[in-house]
């Protein structure tokens, strides 16, 4: 009897979103404006990774989301929270206590942040990123996210007056609100990003439309002269 026939090993398919091989570890390259946009870089036809600092209750999610629906090029957007979030059973909630736990969860919804917005980037599709990023806790730092996307990330803080956020944090519900001692506590460590170098928007009197044509006007200066982090 003859030995079974042999069928060649076929080799595993490379790891594809379907058109464009995923992107490698290293990170995003700094962000330069076409040359017709030399001397006035137009931040809404540029892809662009985008980082929205700022404390709970500044605006950053209805700002993002806004301010990706209605740009000329596709655009994501993609919240630390949402991403920390899909941990359902055994979700560690910062609320509850900064611990280890909540650290991992913390880092690993980070490090996915990150892999998904250079998976955009290598699609051509520009991604908006939001995050409470505290500007004296290293965990919590931009560190992480230089690491993860790399230096072509723009961040820029969004920073309303402490009344205002205590009033947004108000109309949240659930997990995402907060109590005010803890929104006026991190109000105020949001403060040292003065005098940080990266770019501040007070947003206390400006709605979302308004909110994110500043932000169109600051990414245009940060393309062109992009700041040191």
């Amino acid at each position: 009897m003859p030995p079974p026939a042999q069928h060649p090993s076929v080799p595993p398919a490379p790891d594809t979103t379907g058109h464009v091989p995923l992107p490698p570890g290293g990170p995003v390259g700094t962000p330069t404006a076409p040359p017709a946009a030399a001397t006035a870089p137009d931040p809404t036809a540029t892809t662009l990774a985008v980082l929205l600092i700022g404390p709970a209750g500044a605006g950053k999610t209805s700002v993002a989301k806004y301010w990706a629906d209605h740009r000329r090029v596709p655009t994501a957007h993609i919240s630390l929270d949402d991403v920390r979030e899909w941990v359902r059973s055994g979700f560690a909630d910062p609320q509850s206590g900064w611990n280890d736990n909540s650290e991992a969860q913390y880092r690993l919804a980070r490090r996915t942040c990150g892999f998904a917005a250079r998976n955009f980037l290598a699609n051509g599709i520009s991604c908006i990123l939001d995050d409470a990023v505290f500007p004296d806790r290293p965990v919590v730092g931009l560190g992480g996210w230089k690491r993860h996307v790399g230096p072509g990330l723009l961040p820029v803080v969004l920073l309303p007056g402490l009344d205002i956020v205590l009033e947004r944090n108000a109309e949240r519900t659930g997990n995402r609100r907060l109590t005010d001692e803890e929104v006026a506590r991190i109000h105020g460590r949001m403060a040292g990003w003065y005098g940080s170098g990266l770019p501040i928007i007070d947003n206390s009197q400006l709605d979302i439309p308004a909110t994110a044509r500043v932000l169109d006007e600051v990414l245009a200066r940060a393309i062109a002269s992009p700041p040191s982090w």
